[in-house]
């Protein structure tokens, strides 16, 4: 598997129409990383690490990436093994 699951701090604007519109995301070891650009919602299940939930395709530093929302509070990433077998 080349990829893990990662839990992630989000700030997220919540919007009078019930909609939620992701704007930083905070790695433990990486930093904060702004969202440029929300480009797809959908509800969604991750098949490289598994999960469920809310699913954010966004724009990262003009990289896209998948941020999930599993409705419980809890935030994750798809985020690529280092080397080392991590």
């Amino acid at each position: 598997m080349n990829s893990r699951k990662v839990y992630v701090d989000v700030e997220v604007t919540h919007r009078k129409d019930g909609s939620a519109r992701p704007n930083t995301i905070t790695f433990e070891d990486e930093g904060k990383f702004e969202i440029d650009r929300v480009l797809q919602i959908c509800r969604a299940a991750s098949t490289k690490v598994g999960g469920t939930g809310i699913r954010y395709t966004v724009l990262i530093s003009g990289k896209q990436a998948y941020l999930f929302d599993e409705e419980n509070g809890r935030w994750f990433v798809e985020a690529k093994n280092r080397g080392n077998g991590n």
